[in-house]
């Protein structure tokens, strides 16, 4: 299924919270990486998950968001888009890594390192169950809604 093996983390999460992986008992857990707060994609892709957030929240399942950006923009970003779930920043990139989601991209005909967007699915039982890399935000909240309501 996956090549990485997902260590316990915790990162700050927006709400004056600290979001950590093993805090999560007893529901389905979406982890989205997205590349930048307030750019086309990220928003669109945002703004998809929370529109099926009461979907995902019926499904036992809860949401997170990571980027690199900093605590301060994810709340500019979370109140500009009314987003009911929280996001995290991931800085110094810890986590990203632990994910294998940085990657070398071109932007504007030059090669630079940023986050892939990839979404991670975990189990109640913390296990990951299901991975997608290099995802287009259209329409893949609802694809993730879709496997996430298979799952017991």
């Amino acid at each position: 299924m996956s090549d990485i093996t997902v260590a316990d983390f915790s990162l700050p999460a927006t709400g004056n919270q600290t979001f950590t992986l093993s805090g999560v008992h007893g529901k389905h857990l979406v982890i989205y990486f997205y590349p930048k707060d307030n750019t086309p994609g990220c928003t669109s892709q945002a703004q998809q998950f929370r529109d099926l957030y009461d979907r995902f929240r019926q499904a036992n399942c809860e949401v997170v968001g990571i980027s690199r950006d900093s605590i301060k923009s994810h709340e500019n970003f979370k109140a500009k888009f009314t987003l009911p779930f929280s996001l995290l920043s991931d800085a110094d990139e810890t986590v990203s890594e632990l994910f294998k989601v940085i990657k070398q991209k071109k932007m504007y005909g030059k090669l630079v390192r940023g986050i892939e967007r990839s979404t991670f699915v975990f189990d109640k039982k913390g296990a990951l169950r299901h991975e997608w890399r290099g995802v287009k935000a259209d329409g893949h909240a609802q694809e993730v809604l879709d496997f996430v309501t298979t799952l017991n």
